[in-house]
Order: C-alpha cells, then structure tokens, then sequence
C-alpha cells in the first residue's frame, strides 16, 4: 500500500504546480499569441498576390507552412522580448504583472517555447524552398536586436519596422522561390505601419522610459513628437500600398479597401492627443487590427474578381 501511495504521489504534480495545459496556456499569454492578426494578413496578401502571379491558383500547402513560418518566428521574436526585456518589465507599472515578472512563466519555460516556435519556423522554411531556408536566419536577426534597440537608440520603433517587413516578402519568396521588389514595397508598407503604432504605443510609457533609462522617441522628444511621427509613418504607409497596387495591378477592391485603411488611420489619430491617451487602446489594438484584416479581405476579393482560382 506504501508503495502504491509513493508511485501515485510521484505521478501527479506537486499542490499548487502548473499542469503542462498551464504552463502552454501561459507561454501564450506571455507572447500574446492572439496579436499574430497583426502581421499575418500582410504576409497573406503577398502570398495570394504571388499565387496569382505564377499560375493564379491557390497554393494550399504552402499557404499553411507561411503560416507556421510567421506564427513560428513572431512567437520566438516575442518570447526573446519577453525574457530580455524582464528587469526592464519589473520596473515599470504597466508591464509589472507580465508572466515572466510574476513567475506565471519561468525563464526556462519561455526560452523552451522561444526554441520550439524557432524551430517550427526553419522547419517550414526548409519544407518552402532552399532559397526561403538560406535567408530564415537573416529574418531572426532584427527580431533578437529589437529588444535591445531602447537600450542603445532613440528609434527602436524602426528596428521593430525592419523586422516586421521582413514577413510579407519571405512570404513571396515561399511562393515563388524568387525575389519581387512588389514584395519589398508591400514589405516596406508593413514597416512603416507597425513602427508607426509602435510610436504611439511606446507614450504611454514616457515617465517609465524616462526614470529608468529606456531610450524611445516618446521619452526623448515627446509625446506630442511621436505622435507626430507616427502620422507621417501611416502617411507613407497609405502611399507605399498605393504604389504596390499600381505594381500589380490592382483593381476596384484593392482600392476600396485602401481607402477604407486612409480613414481607419484618420480615426486612428483622431482618437490621441498628446494630453488624453485614454484611448490608446482602442487606436492601438482595435483600430490596427481591423486595418490588417480588412486590407486583407479587400485584397482577397480583389484577385478572386481577377481570376484567383482555389
């Protein structure tokens, strides 16, 4: 009987431990898993352009292997953030109750979930093409440095648009094999839109910054210049996606839904004043999720009207 109650004893885990649903549910939490609808519409629409440039079909399998590309490297990109910006988090308010800081997440646990996703990522870079396996490790590159941008530059925001542009034109290369300077612009659409959030993101941690050394154009110049300065980086945005519609061609859902961004930025900034950030989050999560996915839609029913085929 003694026996029997050890083996159960050492079977289950111990009172107050993580399960491993747990300990996964809260590596997603620490990565905010559920803000890929940031960047993966972009990287879509390059794809399904792509597609329908080189035989106007539907490419399934390389569609989901784009898919674990770009959920497998934001994940890693994220955890990475996470674990090295960790004292950094301990220190200011808002971010104080992240996993990593509270212990919800261990750091052996984050690094786990960091080389897992890295790993799903060059498994479908290699499962692509020998072209999108060679450049996988150039994508990793900017994401490791981001983090460390607020502690040598004013502007880590254009680290960050650097790395997020790099997606929508690894996405081309996995469709075709060969490189497109449409996906560049696209690629530098991207850039400009996730740098630009990030300024206005990055205000509401001015006092933060400032106290503790945290470099950021926010905490250097202002909020009032941020802001500025994400306006013009939305402003190149609009004109970058204009130029990739003219680029391919675009037609009359393409343009519907570009208009539809214009104003999406419009009442982005309508809703920040550098003396009233109360709604920062709705300009932030909201507004910008909704211009990935309607971009996308539009875009979608644009080359189904041209002849996209499944």
């Amino acid at each position: 009987m003694e026996g029997i109650r050890a083996v159960t004893s050492a079977a289950l885990p111990a009172p107050g431990a993580p399960s491993e649903v747990g300990r996964v549910k809260a590596f997603l939490r620490l990565v905010l898993i559920e803000h890929s609808v940031f960047a993966l519409p972009f990287a879509y629409i390059a794809a399904f352009t792509a597609m329908y440039e080189t035989n106007e079909r539907l490419h399934y399998w390389e569609l989901f292997l784009v898919t674990v590309a770009m959920v497998g490297l934001r994940t890693f990109a994220m955890a990475c953030n996470r674990i090295i910006d960790r004292e950094i988090d301990a220190r200011n308010p808002r971010t104080a109750t992240r996993e990593l800081v509270t212990g919800a997440v261990s750091v052996r646990t984050a690094w786990i979930g960091a080389l897992v996703a890295l790993f799903f990522y060059l498994l479908a870079a290699a499962l692509l093409n020998p072209l999108c396996l060679a450049l996988a490790p150039v994508a990793v590159i900017p994401m490791v440095i981001y983090p460390y941008g607020k502690r040598f530059t004013n502007v880590p925001h254009a680290i960050l648009g650097i790395a997020q542009a790099i997606g929508p034109v690894g996405a081309w290369l996995a469709i075709t094999g060969s490189w497109s300077w449409e996906a560049v612009v696209l690629g530098l659409a991207v850039g400009t839109w996730i740098g630009g959030f990030d300024l206005i993101f990055g205000c509401q941690d001015v006092a933060a910054d400032r106290a503790h050394g945290v470099k950021s154009v926010p905490a250097k110049w202002g909020i009032a210049a941020a802001l500025n300065a994400s306006k013009i980086s939305h402003v190149g945005t609009t004109l970058l996606l204009v130029w990739f519609g003219a680029l391919t061609g675009a037609g009359f859902f393409w343009w519907l839904g570009l208009l539809i961004v214009a104003a999406a930025f419009v009442y982005e900034h309508s809703l920040l004043k550098p003396d009233d950030l109360s709604k920062l989050n709705r300009a932030f999560f909201t507004t910008n999720g909704f211009i990935g996915i309607a971009l996308f839609v539009c875009a979608l029913l644009d080359l189904g009207i041209r002849g996209l085929r499944p």
